[in-house]
C-alpha cells in the first residue's frame, strides 16, 4: 500500500466535512493507495492527464470536493479539500486550481527529497502552499 501524504492543510479542511463525505472521500483515497481507483474519482480537467483525480461528493444541497494524485509510483497525495460555493456551473474556481498547482509542485519536490532520494527530506505538512 502506498503511503499517503496531506499537503498544505488538506488533511485539516478534509475534517471539517460532514462524517459521511468525509467517509466517502477517504474510502475513495484509499483505493487509490492500494492502486485503485474509486468509482466516484474522475480526472480534474484542466490537468493534461488522468494522474490529479478529484472525488466530487454531493450531500444536503452542498458540493465537497478531495483533490489527489496519483502520478508517483511509490506514494499518494492530498493536494486540496474544499466545499464548492458556488452554485453556478461545475468548473472549479480559479483561486482553487491555482492552490492545487502550487501544493502538486509541493508534491513533487517532496516525492524527489523522500521517495528518490530518501536521505534529504522535509515534511510537507510544514509547507505554506
Amino acid at each position: 500500500m502506498k503511503p499517503l501524504n496531506w499537503v498544505g492543510s488538506s488533511l485539516n479542511d478534509l475534517r471539517e466535512f460532514p462524517p459521511e463525505v468525509r467517509r466517502e472521500a477517504g474510502q475513495s483515497i484509499y483505493f487509490a493507495q492500494k492502486g485503485g481507483k474509486a468509482v466516484n474519482a474522475v480526472p480534474m480537467l484542466g490537468f493534461g492527464s488522468a494522474k490529479i483525480l478529484e472525488v466530487v461528493i454531493n450531500n444536503d444541497g452542498n458540493t465537497y470536493r478531495a483533490v489527489y494524485t496519483v502520478k508517483f509510483r511509490k506514494a499518494v497525495y492530498v493536494l486540496h479539500a474544499f466545499q464548492k460555493k458556488s452554485h453556478k456551473g461545475i468548473a472549479t474556481p480559479k483561486p482553487d486550481l491555482s492552490l492545487i498547482k502550487q501544493r502538486l509542485s509541493a508534491a513533487e519536490k517532496h516525492y524527489k527529497e523522500n521517495f528518490e532520494n530518501p536521505r534529504r527530506g522535509e515534511h510537507i505538512r510544514g509547507q505554506k502552499a
